[in-house]
């Protein structure tokens, strides 16, 4: 039987408009696998993906929230942003690239809007890729406050949220 998370991830790939957001963020970053993740502190759960790598997963796959950059957004609500990984000190070391096996990477937090931290927007790739440029910052927080927005919408989010 699923559990109320589960069962609140499946509802959410079901709406069209995040589908639409993770592919701009796709073509905006030029990143092959996008996701929104539900993050409590203890478990990553992929919501909705847009997956054109063959990274691996699907919706309501979960990944060691331990072993996940998202997990250090969700401890401090501030979103990384990664060009290459092989040339970020702070980065390198982690052991998420290469457990997953990519180069570049950026997850943005999404807040729900009563306050409450729901998860990240996220996309990695396995070639360095240019996210600090110009405008591509502002438009990945924009996507996620649009994520934001939709989830924020769904009234049965908060008891799913809890747990």
């Amino acid at each position: 039987m699923l559990d109320q998370i589960e069962a609140g991830e499946i509802r959410n790939n079901q709406e069209v408009a995040i589908r639409q957001i993770l592919e701009e963020v796709a073509a905006a970053t030029s990143m092959g696998f996008v996701a929104v993740a539900c993050i409590t502190e203890t478990r990553w759960i992929a919501c909705q993906v847009l997956d054109q790598i063959d990274f691996g997963m699907s919706p309501g796959d979960e990944l060691h929230v331990s072993t996940t950059i998202c997990n250090d957004i969700r401890e401090t609500g501030n979103a990384v942003v990664i060009d290459n990984v092989s040339s970020n000190p702070k980065w390198q070391t982690h052991p998420a690239p290469a457990l997953y096996g990519f180069k570049s990477y950026v997850s943005m937090p999404i807040v729900l809007s009563d306050g409450s931290f729901y998860g990240t927007l996220c996309a990695v790739d396995p070639s360095p890729r240019k996210l600090t440029g110009p405008g591509i910052v502002p438009a990945l927080e924009t996507f996620a406050s649009r994520v934001a927005a939709i989830l924020s919408e769904r009234s049965s989010l908060g008891p799913i949220l809890e747990q």
